[in-house]
């Protein structure tokens, strides 16, 4: 549904994008994470065609870049702040924006009751835009975006300034709609992303750094194992006999309780703690491997590097 090739777009000398190239596939939603600087923005912007790439390709909808109208047509854009007349109400700023759009006269009160609904805005359509939350405005831009009934959602930090409820409300309604359209959504937030997202690309100084399932990713950005453990009693017997595989041994500061760490990922370290300790005569009293985060993911790929 979306197609980048070596996507790219310097901003004088200096690359903001590089040659970016992902796929996102029809009915998914697709995370985009990075630092600050990292060509966010300007990735939506080259595919919503308010910037042209200084080189690569990307489609949409199979249609080229280069079609701007066949593009546009095909895409819902939600930018971060979205644009809209505050002093309209809600049904008429939705009447003005179809019409933009070009919806004909005989299907535009259909298609704004249909985004009311969708978007939840049933009860609001007759109440000017500047009186309501901050969570209802970004329905409103939700539903200005669809009323077109487009393809592909392209949506840039769509909760930003929401309280929790708010979040929650849109986060449900973005998983509503990538059961029908394809949803690149751009978020600082890593929880937002692993609740809504079905697979995640992070990039960073305009460069792709990982795609994928939060799982898969979590496996491409591993470096090993890590396991906590606690003992009944002294476990140090156990410790000293896995480090001739290589574990490593960390005190939690809890009595008798460790972090257990084997960089070779493909080593049954938790079979390995339970043989040894059963050879020591050892007491394990808790044992749990620790899971790789999203946010342990994003640090590893981008922390060394930081944000241009």
């Amino acid at each position: 549904m979306i197609q980048a090739e070596r996507l790219t777009r310097l901003f004088g000398r200096t690359p903001a994008v590089r040659e970016l190239s992902f796929h996102v596939h029809r009915g998914e939603v697709m995370g985009l994470l990075g630092p600050n600087g990292a060509g966010k923005s300007t990735t939506m912007k080259m595919l919503t065609c308010f910037l042209p790439p200084s080189s690569g390709q990307a489609r949409v909808n199979g249609h080229s870049l280069d079609d701007s109208l066949a593009v546009r047509r095909s895409i819902g854009y939600l930018p971060e702040n979205a644009p809209m007349y505050i002093d309209l109400d809600v049904q008429t700023h939705l009447r003005f924006v179809g019409r933009m759009q070009g919806l004909p006269q005989g299907t535009l009160a259909d298609r704004i009751a249909e985004m009311a609904r969708v978007c939840g805005l049933e009860q609001v359509l007759r109440r000017r835009i500047d009186e309501l939350s901050k969570g209802y405005r970004q329905r409103v831009g939700l539903a200005a975006s669809m009323l077109h009934d487009p393809a592909c959602l392209i949506l840039d930090e769509p909760t930003t300034g929401l309280d929790p409820n708010q979040i929650s409300e849109i986060r449900q309604l973005i998983r509503r709609l990538g059961e029908s359209k394809t949803v690149l959504l751009s978020s600082h937030v890593l929880a937002e992303v692993e609740a809504v997202c079905d697979r995640v690309m992070i990039i960073d100084r305009g460069q792709l750094r990982a795609i994928g399932t939060a799982e898969e990713l979590a496996r491409q950005a591993g470096d090993g194992q890590t396991l906590y453990v606690r003992f009944l009693d002294d476990g140090r017997s156990v410790l000293e006999m896995l480090a001739t595989d290589g574990v490593e041994a960390e005190a939690t500061g809890e009595v008798n309780g460790w972090w257990l760490h084997c960089p070779d990922a493909d080593m049954p370290l938790a079979e390995r703690t339970f043989r040894a300790a059963v050879a020591k005569d050892v007491v394990i009293v808790e044992m749990h491997a620790r899971k790789t985060s999203l946010e342990d993911v994003f640090h590893r790929l981008t922390a060394s590097r930081g944000s241009a």
